[in-house]
């Protein structure tokens, strides 16, 4: 066990024929003891701030890993979001390429009612012509016909007559 200052000043020596001179034995111990005692105290200031250090140094530390494991997590999350983004991205993408296919195929469609209605058109604006030929045609030929003048001949005469029975009324009247 250390010595401790106590121990210092309590110790007796043991008289000799010719020792050394006591007063200065005396001084000189206790300039020991002074300079033991501060250096005692230094001592428990050291470790006292060396305990105070440690404490810190085991904080940081469990900063420092904390901080480790939150790098780690966060990476993994950052690798998680950047796979799922990778995901969804190519989900989006394979659902545009379908809705693309989609609307090309029924524009296609589209196209091809539409080529279909005109030529379906087309056909009935033939039949429709060939019939409006015919009928003017037909027209035409009545047009042309004989029947017609024996028409014309009879209005007259009756054109002629009604006049005639007009003039009478006219002048009958008053």
């Amino acid at each position: 066990m250390p010595l401790t200052p106590l121990d210092i000043h309590n110790k007796e020596f043991t008289r000799g024929f010719r020792g050394y001179d006591e007063d200065e034995v005396n001084e000189f111990l206790d300039q020991v003891i002074k300079d033991y005692e501060i250096v005692i105290r230094q001592k428990k200031e050291l470790e006292r701030e060396v305990s105070q250090l440690n404490e810190r140094l085991g904080h940081f530390n469990d900063i420092e890993t904390t901080l480790n494991k939150s790098i780690l997590v966060a990476q993994e999350t950052a690798e998680d979001v950047k796979n799922s983004a990778n995901k969804e991205s190519k989900l989006i993408v394979k659902e545009a390429e379908k809705n693309a296919d989609r609307i090309i195929n029924e524009a296609l469609e589209k196209s091809r009612r539409i080529n279909i209605e005109v030529e379906d058109m087309k056909k009935q604006a033939k039949v429709f012509k060939t019939r409006l030929r015919m009928l003017v045609e037909a027209q035409i030929d009545m047009i042309d016909n004989d029947d017609w003048d024996h028409l014309f001949d009879t209005e007259l005469d009756d054109e002629k007559e009604v006049e005639r029975k007009m003039e009478e009324e006219y002048s009958s009247q008053p």
